[in-house]
């Protein structure tokens, strides 16, 4: 899976690109604030409809500008195929097109370019709140599992409300009565999402510790542990069982959701934690732990999605090697040998050796 060329008008801050890459390494050069990320931005969003700064399509247009385009030609699924993206900057839809015909929504594109992001914010993941920890999972769950994607955004709607309910509950007493079909399909719901996200876990944790191993030398050890709703002894267990725990923790907490007017329990408040050599990196880990179990992580989300399929991701590295000292450049480098890979860098001739160097001011490539 590659990106052989993307076109792009009024695209942030590119009134218009076409630009053809190479199906390993591509380096892209410049100073800060000339459009290396934002490059990074529009490879991601031809592949998922998503970006990963903004959830408002609005912002990706050029200022004074009706609309953008983000155009490319890739090779996936062994043969060639296109993707273009219209998004415009008022209240039109955007439009979707796959191989010159319309289609529906992202998901009419699911697989044809996938993407692991890498960049400076996904250093802190670790460290912070568990809806940072709970999005990057979704993310990669959400493109190597169609049926979780639809699960989580069912769940979302029924969570939205269930809160309205217990917020409106004061005004409208007779609310209270349907409360019971909602929370039970939120369990049922629920209930398959702890299925697919501690298989999902079991997986990554494992890959990502093979990653770290090699990274420290075998000096640490590094362990996974997913953490969801107390009464959920088993999350392998059957969904019928799942549903009935998260049924269980629900009723314990009835009188606290109606007292607080808050959904307080369920896979939504779900968390993980990762331990080195027995310890939480989130409350003991150093500043260069906390970087390389991150890195295993995203390397290990990589290499999961690529079993899966079949085909490599393409990686996007955002800014991230400046962060960090040489061994571990190298060994992130030493890593991204397969498959394609962007990396931006504010330093000319330090990496030119690996690829295809691009150089980037204003919005424009510099030749």
């Amino acid at each position: 899976m590659h990106l052989n060329q993307i076109y792009l008008r009024d695209f942030r801050n590119y009134k218009e690109l076409s630009l053809s890459f190479a199906p390993g390494v591509n380096l892209l050069i410049g100073d800060n604030a000339q459009g290396k990320t934002n490059l990074l931005e529009a490879i991601g969003y031809l592949g998922s409809g998503k970006s990963f700064r903004t959830q408002k399509g609005s912002e990706l247009v050029a200022l004074g500008a009706e609309f953008c385009q983000i155009e490319g030609e890739v090779y996936a699924q062994e043969r060639a195929q296109s993707i273009k993206w219209t998004v415009f900057s008022g209240h039109n839809p955007r439009r979707l097109y796959r191989n010159g015909v319309k289609k529906r929504s992202a998901g009419d594109i699911r697989g044809v370019l996938q993407t692991v992001l890498f960049c400076p914010e996904d250093l802190t993941v670790l460290k912070g709140g568990g809806s940072g920890r709970r999005k990057l999972a979704d993310q990669s769950l959400c493109q190597l599992r169609p049926n979780y994607e639809a699960a989580l955004t069912e769940y979302n709607r029924i969570l939205e409300q269930k809160s309205k309910i217990l917020k409106d509950r004061y005004e409208n007493p007779a609310l209270l009565d349907i409360l019971p079909e909602y929370n039970q399909r939120l369990c049922q719901v629920g209930a398959l999402i702890i299925s697919y996200r501690a298989r999902f876990f079991e997986a990554l944790g494992k890959a990502a510790a093979e990653y770290h191993q090699s990274f420290t030398n075998g000096k640490e050890q590094f362990a996974l542990h997913y953490k969801t709703v107390s009464t959920v002894e088993d999350p392998f267990a059957p969904v019928s069982v799942l549903t009935q725990d998260l049924n269980d923790h629900l009723k314990s907490h009835y009188r606290a959701e109606l007292e607080s007017g808050l959904c307080l329990t369920g896979p939504h408040k779900d968390d993980f934690d990762i331990e080195l050599n027995g310890l939480s990196v989130k409350s003991f880990g150093s500043q260069g732990q906390t970087r390389t179990a991150t890195i295993s992580i995203k390397l290990a989300q990589r290499i999961l999605m690529g079993r899966e399929t079949g085909e490599l991701p393409v990686l996007l590295l955002d800014d991230v090697l400046s962060e960090l000292d040489a061994s571990r450049q190298d060994f992130i480098l030493h890593q991204i040998k397969e498959g394609q890979v962007f990396i931006t860098c504010c330093e000319p001739g330090k990496f030119t050796s690996l690829g295809k160097t691009i150089t980037i001011s204003g919005g424009q490539i510099i030749e």
